[in-house]
């Protein structure tokens, strides 16, 4: 079963053509890198390769499970400007807090994107908009 990768423009073809590889399994050579991250993860385990990186995905082992937002604001303030993706069970009502904690796209699995259909992701699409912050700035 494939996944489905989710942008602001709704549900898109993935085009990462590389692989992701868990921190631990990172080449020592100068090649570009897409890392896999586990929820729990000390981002320590990254010290040095930052701008060797491209695209870093982030585990959601549960809807429940918000760490994967912290890693991601983490990533953003140490400078990581690649690709970042939230991977797993992240769904429809959190894409908002996935996009404004640094996520540029969400990946989840095809069941459930078909209990939670592209309407329901666009719905939120407008992130930047409708946010806390924005309404209490006035």
């Amino acid at each position: 079963m494939t996944n489905v990768l989710i942008q602001d423009t709704g549900f898109v073809a993935d085009d990462f053509t590389g692989t992701f590889l868990p921190p631990e399994a990172l080449p020592a050579n100068d090649a570009t890198l897409a890392v896999d991250l586990a929820s729990d993860v000390d981002l320590a385990v990254l010290d040095g390769l930052l701008d060797r990186i491209t695209t870093i995905r982030v585990d959601f082992p549960s809807f429940a499970d918000g760490r994967g937002f912290t890693i991601a604001a983490q990533l953003r303030r140490i400078g990581f400007t690649g690709r970042l993706r939230a991977h797993g069970h992240v769904i429809a009502d959190q894409y908002a807090m996935a996009r404004r904690s640094g996520f540029d796209e969400v990946e989840i699995p095809q069941a459930l994107a078909e209990r939670q259909p592209e309407p329901e992701w666009l719905a939120r699409a407008n992130w930047q908009t409708h946010s806390y912050q924005n309404r209490m700035r006035g």
